[in-house]
């Protein structure tokens, strides 16, 4: 499964190494497709790549650390 998904993270999380840790725990591949990162707020347009539960479970540890999570396209 291929979810392109577009990610706000709150400035608490900025300097975070919250995409390291995500790949550490969940097995997916992410590939970031573009992003934009000030001191105030940090967006991105990411793939993860797995098997689908494991890319649902991915996204919901995402939400759960406050990282707005808006779901694009899933193929």
């Amino acid at each position: 499964m291929l979810a392109r998904v577009f990610l706000t993270f709150p400035q608490r999380l900025i300097r975070e190494p919250v995409l390291h840790d995500l790949i550490r725990r969940f097995p997916v591949k992410t590939n970031i497709r573009g992003a934009s990162i000030t001191e105030e707020i940090a967006l991105m347009a990411l793939h993860l790549e797995g098997e689908p539960p494991d890319v649902d479970a991915a996204l919901a540890h995402l939400e759960s650390l406050g990282v707005q999570v808006e779901r694009l396209t899933e193929t």
